[in-house]
């Protein structure tokens, strides 16, 4: 087989990955599955997929085809070959406004696609809340509906025509035909195996015995989502089964999860614009089932969403820094909350209805709380909703709310009656809490037992939950599948829900359309057993030692296996934030947060060994440590930690290079040259081309200028202005590491600002902040500085004399890393003195709001500043305090950049082999909007990280201030 896959490779014109790592990598999607595959296969075009498929027909193996790989029912996991589609099939071919349609490959992600749509006025309706990342094709195969459903029906709905290979290679379009064409079809003497398929399908469902088996067995007409099997039901609406519909066999392609076909382009229905006013009722409940019953009321009326969110959904949000507040929105801890969205072209009209529904809902004794929203008020309680799979995924421990009947979908008329039974199953017979969310409207509720995969226990208790539910499902005649698809976890229960001889009319439509079983075997027909492969029985009891402290995950394995594989992480730069700079940058799933988290999850179940540690540090390597997966990870996988402590557990076993060695010296370095800077310049600067090429620093930077110690500077001035500045408002500043050798015209221009407020600023002893040694991974010699500054720092800082920081990266180190590193002895005083630590911005909006200085003290004259925020800002939720500062002058405006990482993350843009990846992140937003900003003469950029800083400087040229600068030169002429 190896030598087979280099023949194939050789012809492959994308890429074939046969080595560990990408297998690995490409082992599990958002499911509770876990199987390595054969190999994974990018390939580049129509020619490669045809080249993949004569190589499983004649070697026997299957094809997974993938985008995103979300899927939660394990339809992207197997033994063959992972044919992922999201990274070269991504054009929109060709846009009709007119006819409202627009034909794309499967590789375009939704989100996108509609960002190009709407310069045409239109937009392609289903929503996943995944749509940010999933594709096109994905969706197509999957099915997907999302949470406006209600009003614009599922993706099968939405195809008017599909374009792909069958498995014989062979090119086909599938389209809407009349009785016409259908009839022309039908007398086609040719043996194709398109004409086949129309033939077979037309005997088939020709039967009137046969229909009659699909309309006794299965789901009701009025369960809007049913995604069991092949929609063979959905044919029979066609005229030529005496329907009133045009025949189109995508109806049963779409939801398919690729076990009939490979997708290559598809023709789409496009709608209007959405009304332009949204108006959002966030209605309270004490019960699930009062939530319920009111979603019966809701859908009488004109509305585009129905969605409920429970108890543990809006906990979990709680836990995440991103949705911290939309969180606190919900008021006395509801049992449920049920989000109904109305638009309309008025907004006058928009509240009105949201108004008359509080009023039936009222009427009828459901809800005791009934806040609306309005336009874009409702982003954040959107973005909530649509975490709900990973929030529901952060819990502490190895008891997780499980994905095993999540996807059940009934009549909404029935739905009060089949959650309370179901949840007294839960309750009463297995003891386990549950998790309820989703689409309401819809009559599908998103269903999370809790329980312990590591546990033979509880993987029993799956098995046994899913045939309970499965008989409930059916007794309510309702789908096993509503959008999530069969995969691996239904398909075992597809003959039980509809019946044998709609199983037999499935299995036959399998074998004609894939007589070798090449695609996606094993899922919807010949199905695996549920419990095959699960991927928390991969994990081995184990206990690492670490440097860091990881007890709030339950430890550093739980920490890495906090990550669902939700994939929120695959954001391009269309989609906004921050995460994940390097795979926004090159697309390769190895670049992402999900696979960092899954590398190092299977590096422990393998034991942790040498060999392990190298693939976690291949896929490891492009971590800027930006930390926004800490907050923009809807389960809180915190990569940057994992990183830090894993790179120190790699130089322990295989040495730490003298590179790392000589960069983790920074402090001592600059603290030298700073006695000589000027000579330290010619060096650094001057002969540049000499110490880039030692230090393995890339040619086209160039090492920060060295500048006499800010430090020094402030005592030779203090030495002759003793008694002057001497105030009763008195504050401490962190001389960072960056600031006293590099900015010091930034930490001049921090206390001259302090100081005209009426502040005393005095620099305590401290050392370095320990960011440069974290950064690196050299944790055991960031633990004696972070122990050494918690004495030094720890007696003399208080809630009243606070300690401010300029350079974020390195203030906010004592405030996240300092009480996860230092020893359990010193833990009580890092934790003290980081809640008396501030960034300067964050000290200003305080003293602001305590009125210890006012507005009126700074300039009246109008200014609008671009600002850039640093990574670890957005990160720990303190940029909001930056833009309050910048606007502290009254006449001050502050347009955020919506840039994610800037690229150069402290030393990881200096790199030479990561120079070309720096500047692409930098290219992807920030680059290209300082370069716009910068044709506007007044208009003031402005970027706190010195990183940041020096970045823009690179790639545009263009100088920026720290926010101090800013506001220092900002103080009316009185103050001064």
């Amino acid at each position: 087989m190896s030598r087979a896959l280099e023949e194939l490779k050789r012809d492959f014109e994308g890429e074939l990955f046969t080595d560990s790592t990408v297998r690995k990598l490409y082992s599990t999607d958002a499911s509770i599955y876990q199987e390595l595959p054969l190999a994974v296969a990018i390939p580049k075009s129509k020619a490669d997929l045809k080249l993949l498929i004569q190589f499983a027909d004649k070697e026997g193996i299957g094809l997974i085809p993938r985008a995103a790989g979300t899927s939660l029912a394990g339809q992207v996991v197997g033994s063959g070959i992972v044919v992922d589609i999201s990274k070269h099939f991504k054009e929109i071919i060709q846009t009709n406004s007119e006819e409202k349609w627009v034909r794309v490959q499967p590789g375009v992600i939704r989100d996108e696609l509609n960002h190009h749509l709407k310069q045409h006025g239109l937009f392609f309706g289903p929503e996943t809340s995944t749509s940010n990342r999933a594709t096109i094709g994905g969706m197509f195969g999957n099915n997907s509906c999302g949470s406006n459903s209600i009003f614009y029906g599922t993706t099968r709905e939405n195809v008017i025509s599909v374009s792909g290979l069958m498995s014989d290679g062979s090119e086909v379009t599938f389209a809407e035909l009349s009785k016409s064409d259908f009839a022309e079809w039908l007398a086609r003497d040719k043996s194709d195996l398109q004409t086949q398929a129309m033939q077979q399908i037309a005997t088939l469902l020709s039967s009137e015995t046969n229909r009659e088996q699909i309309r006794a067995n299965f789901p009701e007409s009025n369960v809007t989502r049913r995604n069991m099997g092949y929609a063979i039901d959905e044919l029979l609406k066609a005229e030529v089964f005496g329907g009133n519909e045009l025949f189109n066999f995508c109806k049963v392609l779409a939801g398919s999860e690729g076990t009939l076909f490979l997708a290559t382009e598809l023709k789409l229905r496009c709608h209007n614009l959405p009304a332009p006013n949204s108006s959002l009722l966030c209605a309270h409940f004490r019960s699930i089932k009062n939530a319920l019953r009111a979603t019966q009321i809701a859908i009488r009326h004109p509305i585009v969403r129905c969605e409920l969110i429970d108890r543990l959904v809006i906990e979990g949000a709680s836990r995440n820094t991103a949705l911290r507040d939309a969180a606190a929105f919900f008021k006395d801890d509801p049992a449920a909350v049920l989000l109904i969205e109305v638009r309309d072209s008025r907004a006058d009209q928009a509240r009105n209805l949201t108004e008359s529904i509080v009023s039936e809902l009222s009427d009828n004794g459901l809800g005791y709380h009934f806040p609306i929203l309005e336009n874009e008020q409702t982003d954040p309680i959107w973005q909530l909703r649509k975490a709900g799979l990973g929030v529901v995924g952060n819990v502490v421990g190895d008891a997780k709310p499980v994905t095993v009947i999540e996807d059940t979908a009934v009549s909404v008329d029935v739905l009060p009656d089949y959650i309370e039974e179901i949840d007294r199953l839960l309750r009463d017979k297995y003891q386990s809490p549950c998790v309820f969310y989703g689409h309401a409207g819809a009559g599908e509720i998103h269903l999370r037992p809790i329980l312990n995969l590591k546990n033979d226990v509880d993987r029993q208790k799956l098995r046994q939950i899913a045939e309970d539910v499965a008989v409930i499902v059916k007794k309510y005649n309702g789908s096993l599948s509503g959008e999530h698809g069969d995969g691996r976890l239904r398909s075992e229960f597809l003959e039980q829900m509809i019946g044998s001889e709609n199983y037999q009319m499935m299995v036959a439509i399998k074998q004609l359309w894939d007589p070798n079983n090449i695609f996606n075997p094993g899922k919807i027909v010949d199905a695996w057993p549920l419990t095959k492969n699960l991927r928390q029985s991969f994990a081995a009891d184990s206990t690492l030692e670490t440097t860091l402290n990881f007890d709030s995950v339950g430890g550093f394995r739980r920490a890495a296996e906090m990550c669902t594989g939700s994939g929120d992480c695959l954001k391009t730069e269309l989609s906004g934030g921050t995460m994940c700079p390097s795979y926004m940058a090159t697309g390769e799933e190895k670049d992402s947060t999900r696979a960092r988290a899954n590398i190092l999850r299977h590096a422990i179940n393998d034991g942790f060994g040498k060999i392990a540690k190298v693939q976690v540090k291949e896929v490891m390597d492009l971590c800027l440590s930006c930390k926004a997966c800490k907050s923009e990870c809807p389960s809180n996988v915190d990569v940057a930690k994992l990183k830090a402590e894993f790179l120190q557990s790699y130089y322990d076993s295989h040495g730490t290079p003298l590179r790392v060695r000589a960069m983790s010296y920074w402090y001592a370095a600059n603290n030298a040259a700073s006695v000589l800077p000027r000579l330290a310049n010619f060096f650094a600067r001057d002969l540049s081309f000499i110490t880039n090429r030692v230090l393995g620093i890339h040619q086209n930077r160039k090492l920060p200028r060295f500048r006499k110690s800010m430090i020094n500077w402030f005592e030779e001035r203090n030495r002759f202005r003793r008694e002057k500045g001497k105030s009763a408002r008195k504050v401490f500043l962190f001389c960072d590491e960056f600031t006293e050798f590099h900015d010091s015209e930034v930490g001049i221009a921090a206390i001259e600002l302090l100081e005209r407020l009426g502040y005393e600023v005095m620099i305590p002893d401290h050392t370095e902040s320990g960011r440069v040694p974290i950064s690196l991974g050299l944790l055991r010699k960031a633990r004696s500085i972070a122990e050494e500054n918690v004495k030094q720092l720890g007696s003399v800082v208080s809630q009243n004399v606070p300690l401010v920081g300029i350079e974020p990266s390195a203030i906010l180190t004592l405030r996240d890393e300092y009480p996860d590193l230092v020893r359990p002895e010193f833990r009580e005083a890092s934790t003290k003195l980081a809640s008396c630590t501030f960034s300067i911005e964050e000290f200003l909006v305080r003293e602001l709001d305590a009125g210890r200085f006012g507005r009126g003290e700074f300039t009246g004259e109008p200014k609008t500043i671009f600002l850039h925020g640093h990574c670890h800002q957005k990160a720990l939720g303190t940029l909001g305090d930056t833009v309050r500062a910048l606007q502290i002058p009254k006449n001050f405006r502050v347009k955020l950049i919506p840039s994610g990482c800037c690229g150069m993350a402290g030393a990881f843009g200096y790199k030479r082999e990561n120079y070309e990846i720096s500047m692409q992140v930098g290219e992807l937003v920030l680059f290209p909007k300082i370069r716009a900003i910068s044709d506007n003469k007044d208009a003031v950029i402005s970027a706190p990280g010195t990183s940041c800083r020096q970045q823009i400087m690179h790639g545009t040229q263009q100088r920026t201030l720290h926010p101090v600068e800013i506001l220092r030169d900002a103080i009316s002429d009185q103050r001064q």
